[in-house]
């Protein structure tokens, strides 16, 4: 299974490395990012500038990482175009919770939601933040459950009875 990561946050949030790291049970991970936070930008799309992507600074322990000077909507179609073969799309972890009205310019939704528009699977992710901020390594058996019961276990190619 071929996995894209995005989020709104950026590539320096702690929450996606958790889900990548999270993720690569499940299949091949490839994180592509804004290169600055993109919280609240919904679903928009960049057209009057070139999009340009770069190795991430961040070290993902292994897993291919970009940054894009887009949007989350723009990291899931650059993503998707590059690696044509990505079979899903999740987006977050994301610093707090997306909830309510929230739902509809949230950028965590649309990396999600701009997965579907390309006829991927796609899912969300967020956690409430608190004062000190979510603990990740807490968090990370109840991602992995929710991944098991989304996700096919990395393993042989499953066929279709043939």
């Amino acid at each position: 299974m071929r996995i894209l990561i995005s989020n709104d946050d950026g590539i320096y949030s702690p929450g996606i490395k958790a889900l990548a790291t999270a993720a690569t049970a499940f299949g091949d991970v490839t994180v592509m990012a804004p290169d600055v936070e993109q919280s609240s930008m919904g679903h928009a799309v960049t057209h009057s500038r070139p999009l340009a992507y770069k190795k991430s600074p961040v070290d993902f322990n292994g897993i291919e990482a970009f940054r894009v000077n887009g949007t989350p909507a723009d990291c899931v179609a650059l993503g998707t175009h590059l690696h044509s073969s990505t079979d899903v799309v999740l987006s977050g972890i994301n610093m707090g919770p997306n909830l309510g009205n929230s739902v509809w310019h949230s950028g965590t939704l649309a990396a999600a939601r701009q997965a579907v528009l390309l006829g991927k699977t796609g899912i969300a992710f967020s956690t409430p933040v608190g004062k000190n901020g979510p603990d990740f390594d807490l968090l990370q058996p109840f991602v992995q459950d929710v991944l098991a019961m989304l996700l096919p276990v990395k393993g042989p190619a499953q066929h279709n009875g043939t």
